[in-house]
């Protein structure tokens, strides 16, 4: 019998000209805790374009050439013998980041506990927009940052792909929002709720807002040193941009040499965060079902909407990729496959 095998964006090496585009893979093979999902949309986010470059090589495995994307929406087809929560023809969608395995794919081998039912009042488009983002959001502003009623958050990048979920989960815990973006995007943060909102291109956001409890780094650059300046004593900054840290190489059990690298690459954050009491960490999100069935939730009550800039059909999975490169995006870029 010969092996199936089903089309997947694939890259082959690390670098400057990583080989991206399409590829006869495999179908996947499961084991008892996992489920076969034909895959109907994947969205891009700001990590897939890093991992090909090698920038966390020491950190995420992959086994070249490898399969991009973690976001997905679809339909499971198969299930392991281990499987109870699901079943052949539920809708899910799931985030698979740091498996070693990708979401741009014909069909994806999703773990049942990283799964969760696609909310019923979103298409796969939609859902498919959601795990990446809302995860993120959801572990830096309330495991991490632990933002409560009333306080103050700046999240940069309001018109993002994370800044349009962030802002709007932030409103939801109760916190006041600050963020960051450019003219034509003024509107569409104040309708997700953002309190106060500076125009990049007019003004430096360091000299305009005053008193946060709670700073999401987002964007590179020097905005995260800038913002300690706008943060109490006691405040937070959870970065997902870097720099990374020591307490990151030793959560995910790196070896003592990379952990001392990232205690060295973070030394100047850490350094200007303890001088003004504030407390600085670097942020890998970790796919959660548990977490993404309770997000599921805020969507189905249309608490929280989903904010999608561009569509792309699975044909052209390599140019959503390169769009999103562009940093112009308004909200998610999603890759329809069917």
């Amino acid at each position: 019998m010969k092996t199936q095998t089903m089309k997947a964006l694939t890259f082959k090496r690390y670098g400057k000209s990583p080989d991206i585009g399409f590829a006869d893979v495999p179908r996947p093979t499961l084991k008892a805790d996992e489920m076969l999902v034909e895959v109907h949309a994947a969205s891009v986010n700001p990590i897939d374009n890093m991992i090909v470059t090698g920038m966390f090589k020491p950190v995420l495995h992959f086994q070249l050439p490898a399969t991009l994307g973690s976001d997905l929406a679809g339909v499971v087809t198969e299930v392991g013998s281990g499987v109870t929560r699901f079943k052949p023809g539920d809708a899910i969608f799931a985030n698979i980041f740091d498996l070693g395995t990708g979401a741009i794919a014909e069909f994806a081998v999703v773990p049942e506990r990283l799964a969760a039912l696609k909310p019923a009042n979103l298409d796969f488009v939609q859902a498919a927009s959601i795990p990446m983002v809302g995860l993120t959001s959801w572990q830096a502003l309330k495991e991490r940052a632990n933002l409560r009623a009333g306080q103050k958050v700046f999240i940069p990048a309001g018109s993002g792909g994370i800044g349009t979920f962030a802002i709007q989960l932030a409103k939801y815990l109760g916190a006041r929002v600050g963020t960051t973006t450019s003219t034509g995007n003024v509107d569409l943060v104040f309708s997700l709720g953002a309190d106060e909102v500076v125009d990049y291109k007019k003004q430096a956001f360091e000299k305009v807002l005053r008193d946060y409890d709670a700073v999401l780094g987002t964007v590179r650059g020097d905005g995260i040193e800038k913002s300690l300046g706008i943060l109490k004593p006691g405040g937070t900054i959870v970065s997902l941009v870097g720099p990374l840290d020591a307490a990151f190489a030793r959560a995910r059990r790196l070896n003592l040499i990379l952990t001392f690298v990232f205690g060295l690459m973070s030394r100047k954050i850490m350094r200007l965060a303890k001088k003004r009491d504030v407390a600085y960490s670097f942020l890998f999100a970790r796919p959660d079902g548990a977490q993404l069935g309770e997000i599921g939730k805020l969507l189905e009550t249309e608490r929280i909407r989903p904010v999608i800039d561009k569509v792309f059909p699975f044909a052209q999975a390599k140019e959503a990729l390169e769009y999103l490169s562009l940093g112009h995006a308004k909200g998610k870029v999603v890759i329809k496959m069917r």
